[in-house]
């Protein structure tokens, strides 16, 4: 096979156009054209009447070595790279070792456990939350009668944070290994459409990653692995000390015992109890940089005005989403965070007294608001003190955000013409939010620290000049947003997977601060199930950032 990059063709072409565009680029015959398929489809939307589509194609024709030879100083036409992913050959594990133990079924999880169970090492999965059906119902009683259950939500439970969320499934992590190929060829099997494999910026929805992760689970089931949810992990048991510091084991909250060698802590960016619990047992642990900031919510025709002029509403370029970032005055980067095109926002809270928002979408992306977090960067300098210090400056603002909205899981808003005037809002214009279970209309200035508020006044005014009408009096912003990701970061070799300082265990994905969004947690997930079989077998771990 070949691969064409760069091949560009006008938005609304005929089917047909793709065919003579591959004949005319190889200069062949068309006859010699065998097959193709589309690897990927992008587009360049910056002049909005002229829309193109960007294809990567895999190409099969006759005298595939002529052509090649041919074409040989031509930087867009090559062999097509093997995708297919790999196992790694670990070998058995050692006689008598006990099961990996993985803890956390989201994205990361998930795929630990998957490879892990694919390789025949029959892992054990233990959720804290509960399946994924029964946890929908769970965070839907929250966001209808305000009734929220503090280990079944949208932080805890069987998909973890991403299930409720846009879905989307591309990255910017370096991948030359091709493991993102391998996460969205599962997704496809687990029911994912098809395009998942080929669009540039492929996307689920929650309803659609519901019956997904069902799949993955019958999965790792059938494969022999076992998962147990409603089980929550209350101490992790190291024998050694100094730099002798070895897994054992895990403790339960029913008070039971499970011996493991080599434990997965897949746990989430909200797990806040877990960190503790890692922190006071000596696992090595540093704070990290986060963001906090606003959801705001436009009409999603507005962007799609903005970002495809006469092209808005064409099914290929669907509904527009957008990327902003500003650099304020007083040093701070505003930029915008998990943008969902025609999704809702909603309530996050996974404690109770707190107020955290996020983004969600369905697969159609067809709810009228376009919403997406801008945010404030922050570092550790913003929240000093012991590692954890960034885990108590979010339950702060996430406490102050429920104050502000009325003490009752109602989050605070305010429109954006008022905040950036810093007066209060006290009525609705032409954006309805759509956060549940409401939205109450105050000064969302307080809601965050002063430097925070200054940037993000300035930046929304800034923002018209980059998409032309986003600065609408109107708009709502919503509070907090506080869960961008982890405030800590669980230190791993580079080569190992493991603990800098515990032996056994592989701190993993977004929890542990290697990982943003499903897709790069995934990712990481595939990759500490490698580092584990490799341990497990007692074989050399390849080196690798």
């Amino acid at each position: 096979m070949l691969r064409i990059n760069e091949l560009k063709l006008p938005l609304n072409h005929p089917d047909q156009a793709l065919r003579d565009a591959i004949v005319g680029r190889l200069g062949i015959d068309g006859d010699d054209l065998v097959d193709y398929k589309i690897f990927k489809r992008s587009y360049d939307a910056r002049k909005r009447s002229a829309i193109v589509l960007i294809y990567a194609l895999e190409v099969e024709v006759r005298d595939e070595a002529q052509v090649l030879a041919r074409l040989k100083g031509d930087q867009h036409v090559m062999p097509a790279p093997d995708t297919g992913y790999k196992f790694v050959e670990a070998g058995n594990p050692a006689p008598g070792m006990p099961r990996p133990v993985v803890v956390g079924m989201g994205p990361c999880g998930l795929f630990v456990a998957l490879i892990l169970a694919q390789m025949g090492l029959k892992p054990l999965i233990l959720e804290r939350g509960k399946i994924v059906r029964e946890r929908t119902v769970d965070t839907f009683g929250f966001w209808r009668k305000r009734k929220l259950n503090t280990e079944s939500n949208v932080q805890f439970g069987e998909g973890g944070a991403g299930t409720f969320s846009d879905g989307k499934l591309y990255s910017q992590i370096k991948d030359p290994k091709h493991y993102g190929r391998k996460v969205l060829t599962e997704f496809v099997k687990s029911g994912a459409p098809e395009e998942i494999l080929y669009v540039s910026k492929p996307h689920i929805g929650t309803f659609r990653l519901v019956k997904m992760v069902e799949q993955m689970r019958a999965e790792i089931l059938a494969l022999g692995g076992e998962i147990r949810f409603e089980t929550r992990v209350e101490d992790v048991l190291i024998e050694g000390d100094g730099n002798n510091r070895q897994v054992v084991g895990v403790k339960l909250a029913s008070g039971e015992t499970i011996p493991t060698r080599h434990l997965t802590m897949a746990i989430g960016h909200s797990a806040r109890d877990t960190f503790q619990m890692l922190y006071d047992r000596g696992v090595y642990i540093e704070a990290k940089p986060f963001s906090i900031g606003f959801r705001v919510e436009h009409p999603q025709s507005l962007i799609d005005a903005c970002r495809f002029g006469p092209n808005a509403g064409n099914k290929i370029l669907g509904a527009a989403d957008y990327k902003i970032v500003h650099h304020a005055s007083n040093g701070r980067s505003v930029y915008s965070f998990c943008m969902c095109p025609g999704g809702t926002v909603v309530a996050a809270s996974s404690e109770e007294g707190r107020v955290v928002t996020n983004g969600m979408s369905q697969y159609s992306r067809a709810e009228r608001n376009a919403n997406s977090a801008i945010v404030v960067g922050i570092t550790p300098a913003d929240y000093p003190g012991h590692p954890l210090a960034g885990i108590d400056f979010q339950r702060e603002l996430e406490s102050r955000a429920f104050v502000l909205g009325g003490s009752n899981y109602d989050a605070p808003g305010q429109l954006m013409g008022d905040f950036v005037r810093g007066v209060p809002s006290t009525a609705f214009g032409s954006v309805t939010p759509s956060f549940k279970p409401a939205v109450h209309l105050t000064d969302l200035g307080p809601a965050l620290p002063d430097y925070a508020t200054i940037a993000l006044r300035e930046a929304f005014v800034a923002f018209d000049k980059q998409i032309r009408g986003y600065y609408k009096e109107d708009a709502v912003l919503t509070g907090v947003e506080t869960r961008t990701s982890s405030p800590i970061r669980i230190k791993r070799h580079d080569d190992s997977l493991q603990s800098l300082n515990t032996r056994g265990l592989f701190p993993a994905g977004e929890g542990a601060g290697y990982a943003g969004g499903i897709m790069s947690a995934a990712v990481d997930g595939i990759r500490i199930a490698e580092a584990v079989a490799l341990s497990m077998a007692g074989a050399p771990v390849p080196h690798g950032g």
